[in-house]
């Protein structure tokens, strides 16, 4: 997660990178999408063992950017089949991003916003997308998703299959699977608008640990084209089906608006 992109090293580097590319494309037509969707599985504790995890909450820091890039607490809470609560706390404030499953509302006090904000048309289509709680490959085609492998490519000096994945609704996003491991090594993000131009976005996974039987990444970092500084996520603690009330996932009243005791 510290850069999307890499300088390049020059022509003899760049012809021979290109063959080793070329090379490790060929072999990769050993496994199909459906045998790295399988391993990846596998590699991450095992379907029913995900299939047996109803919440799990993630407390850890995140990384605010700015000058200071100062790292705040966070909890987030996630229950199936896709309900997500997202607090952040900084001087005695605490922000709110909430999705029921079919709705979602925000509380940013940081930017002197007072009042709890339903999500935008693209929030709710994000939210969608990315409340599962055990990521896309888990049952992909229960799910309705295709899945194709696209090359093998190197992510931060691991080789890596990059598989294609076409949701039900049509969208798509690629996703970088280690090709020793079979874990996930990056996928990319929503674009992000900058100065009038759209800029792609990756977010790397690092620092796997078994948590309760299951592989979690405890460090996700987010890169966005063209930007030097990153968005770091670093996991602190991992909690699996601890009690989590539906009320959680409501829509905020702001007398209310406290993060929830885990």
């Amino acid at each position: 997660m510290t850069r999307l992109y890499f300088l390049a090293l020059g022509l003899t580097c760049t012809l021979a990178a290109s063959a080793a590319v070329a090379a490790d494309a060929a072999s990769a037509g050993r496994l199909s999408a459906a045998q790295i969707a399988e391993r990846n599985v596998a590699a991450r504790g095992g379907l029913q063992a995900w299939r047996a995890v109803n919440t799990m909450v993630m407390a850890g820091q995140i990384e605010a950017g700015g000058k200071k890039n100062t790292a705040l607490p966070f909890v987030m809470t996630m229950k199936r089949p896709h309900k997500n609560r997202f607090e952040i706390r900084f001087q005695g404030q605490t922000a709110l991003q909430v999705y029921d499953g079919f709705q979602g509302w925000k509380v940013r006090p940081f930017l002197g916003r007072n009042e709890v904000d339903p999500y935008t048309p693209d929030e709710l289509k994000s939210a969608a997308a990315s409340a599962e709680l055990d990521g896309p490959l888990m049952d992909y085609a229960g799910k309705g998703t295709q899945i194709a492998v696209q090359g093998v490519e190197t992510v931060e000096g691991h080789r890596a299959y990059k598989l294609k994945l076409t949701m039900k609704d049509g969208s798509t996003r690629h996703l970088w699977i280690d090709a020793s491991t079979f874990l996930d090594l990056k996928t990319d993000g929503e674009p992000r608008r900058l100065d009038g131009k759209m800029h792609d976005v990756a977010v790397y996974f690092r620092d796997y640990r078994i948590e309760h039987g299951l592989k979690v990444p405890h460090v996700l970092e987010t890169a966005v084209q063209g930007v030097k500084q990153t968005h770091k996520i670093t996991i602190e603690r991992v909690t699996v089906n601890a009690p989590a009330d539906d009320a959680l996932f409501a829509k905020p009243q702001l007398a209310s608006a406290q993060t929830a005791r885990q």
